[in-house]
């Protein structure tokens, strides 16, 4: 008689199994092959708890098959089908808002301080991560959450570029650099790739980021806000209990210009304007020693006392902050003049209650 894979079927239909039918009729053959005196096949239970209850039947069935004629060697596999492997859970950033009633508080953090100006280009979020850094170095918690959705560029000053984790694909848990826990939309897109999205999911990813990140216990969480008045700074002061805001300029009138509408923004939100910063306000020549006041100097301090709110200190301009930022160590992390200019304004905002 001919080894054929017909013979080897109508072998194994004989079998019958404890629950009825028979391995062909019931379709748990797989993988047949008959090659020379060799065959080959395995038996797919529908589970794995099946599959060893059919332990019995793979034996038999490898020895009703290895009795045919010209049989000279059987190979039977038991396997199964396990339950589909669960997919990681999938964190997507932005979207519609969820509706929310009022203000809301980030749960473990004190006070919330929003980092703004009216223009781009004055240092806002090289003051933003040196600042939480300072804070950190004075034995603050500090949480640092870039909400520059349309140009995130934390994570390349801060040196960090891992993507978050999301255990449950609802809570976000944030990294950890300088002694600062951190988060930014960056973090969780390709490095080039841009961000095309409408106000509303603006206002949706931000609301994640306030309220689905696990910042832990902190003393304050800095945001470090885009240019402009629009939906981030809205949806900020709308939906979170935000303590005050530090508004960044620099020296020259036009920056001001700008900030003044920043201010005027923050009151209509009413936010407490809990300073200004006067940036890039004098550099030093490193190599004979001159200052010059390249974009003017002491404009914020003349704008704070006009306005009547504090003026919290002047940061000098310095080739060593771009460097630093460029090389994701924050220069505040470190010693020296521009150090010390960032400790004295930690300083200030701690002995003020304001961090």
């Amino acid at each position: 008689m001919n080894l054929s894979r017909d013979t080897v079927l109508a072998a194994l239909r004989r079998l019958t199994l404890p629950d009825g039918g028979d391995l062909v009729s019931r379709d748990l053959v797989r993988a047949l092959t008959v090659e020379g005196d060799a065959v080959r096949f395995v038996i797919e239970a529908p589970d794995p708890e099946m599959a060893r209850r059919m332990e019995p039947v793979r034996q038999a069935a490898e020895a009703a098959v290895k009795a045919l004629p010209g049989v000279g060697a059987v190979s039977v596999v038991m396997t199964a089908h396990g339950p589909a492997p669960k997919a990681p859970p999938s964190l997507k950033i932005g979207g519609h808002p969820t509706p929310q009633a009022g203000p809301a508080r980030i749960a473990g953090v004190d006070r919330i301080l929003a980092v703004g100006s009216g223009k781009g280009g004055v240092g806002k979020s090289t003051v933003s991560s040196n600042l939480a850094v300072a804070l950190a170095r004075q034995g603050r918690r500090v949480g640092l959450l870039d909400a520059d959705i349309y140009g995130p560029s934390q994570p390349r000053m801060m040196g960090v570029s891992k993507r978050p984790a999301s255990p449950d694909g609802k809570t976000i848990v944030p990294l950890k650099a300088h002694g600062v826990t951190f988060m930014s939309i960056g973090l969780m897109l390709k490095e080039d790739e841009a961000v095309v999205w409408r106000g509303p999911m603006l206002m949706g990813a931000l609301q994640q980021m306030l309220g689905q990140v696990a910042w832990g216990e902190l003393d304050v969480l800095i945001v470090d806000l885009p240019p402009g008045t629009g939906d981030v700074q809205l949806t900020l002061c709308q939906k979170s209990h935000v303590t005050g805001a530090l508004i960044v300029s620099t020296p020259q009138d036009v920056a001001l210009l700008d900030a003044r509408r920043a201010i005027d923004m923050f009151g209509k939100l009413k936010t407490p304007i809990l300073g200004l910063i006067e940036n890039m306000s004098t550099y030093v020549c490193p190599n004979c020693g001159h200052e010059a006041h390249i974009f003017g100097h002491g404009g914020v301090a003349a704008e704070a006392s006009k306005l009547g709110v504090p003026f919290l200190g002047e940061i000098p301009l310095s080739l060593d902050v771009r460097l630093a930022g460029d090389g994701g160590t924050p220069i505040a992390s470190g010693e020296g003049p521009i150090a010390e200019a960032y400790a004295r304004l930690a300083r200030r905002l701690v002995d003020g209650g304001m961090a």
